[in-house]
């Protein structure tokens, strides 16, 4: 991809205790593209986003990603399966927090903070604490903690695994109305083909350890995407293609 923001060209990635986790990895992501991420348990797809956000270095390869080319700009945000709040912070602090580490007053960052919550349906609960909140609610606040940057990369692990389904559609939903408003490129680890049908355009495929691409699915579905999507049979088909092609990379991990 020639106009890639994002690109790993065969990355290896061996752990101190001898673990290989990642394998000849090379995928790349456009600006502003959502790429999902999708394979089995310990196939490297955490370590993906942690090369990408300079939080590691690769064994072999190359990575070049904005944390690489200028890492005091790179407008990189990353959310975590766990909301990772600060628990002695009310939720509009924790979500000036990386403002306020960038130097920008409380109140010159208010405007901002303000209509973030709005979006994220968490402007009753600005000065609500995070052992208030229910599951969902911490993450809403992550999400904004994260956006309040206007990042140019968001990198997500997994951000709804411990959330209850209902929850977790709302979120996606959510999730793409923001991405829509303020497109950024978006890498969006998970292990359900489900959820990485209906928030991607497309959805890179890895085999169990040593992780490794295996294939690349396009979803082709216009955005936006609503609720009746998850009912159509365009979503069943793009959910059957996918899980076809996860169980064809894990038959040929077993082999």
């Amino acid at each position: 991809m020639s106009d890639a923001l994002i690109s790993l060209t065969h990355v290896d990635k061996t752990f101190a205790s001898g673990t290989r986790a990642l394998q000849s990895v090379s995928l790349a992501v456009a600006p502003g593209e959502f790429v999902s991420i999708l394979g089995p348990s310990g196939c490297g797809k955490s370590t993906v986003l942690r090369l990408v956000a300079g939080l590691d270095t690769p064994s072999a390869g190359q990575v070049d990603a904005p944390a690489w080319r200028d890492p005091a700009h790179a407008r990189t945000a990353f959310v975590f399966q766990d909301a990772t709040l600060l628990p002695w912070a009310d939720v509009f602090d924790n979500v000036w927090l990386p403002l306020r580490l960038a130097g920008i007053s409380r109140e010159a960052a208010a405007p901002r903070i303000e209509a973030l919550l709005a979006q994220m349906g968490l402007a009753d609960f600005a000065q609500a604490y995070p052992s208030a909140l229910s599951g969902g609610m911490k993450m809403r606040a992550a999400i904004a903690r994260a956006r309040v940057t206007d990042p140019q990369v968001l990198l997500m692990d997994e951000p709804f695994a411990a959330l209850d389904e209902i929850t977790r559609q709302r979120l996606n939903t959510d999730l793409l109305a923001g991405w829509l408003a303020a497109p950024m490129a978006v890498m969006f680890v998970t292990h359900s083909v489900f959820e990485a049908v209906f928030l991607s355009q497309r959805v890179i495929v890895m085999g169990a350890r040593p992780g490794r691409v295996v294939d690349t699915v396009t979803i082709g579905e216009p955005y936006p995407r609503t609720p009746a999507f998850r009912t159509s049979a365009r979503y069943a088909d793009a959910c059957q293609q996918l899980s076809a092609s996860l169980e064809a990379a894990m038959a040929g991990s077993a082999a």
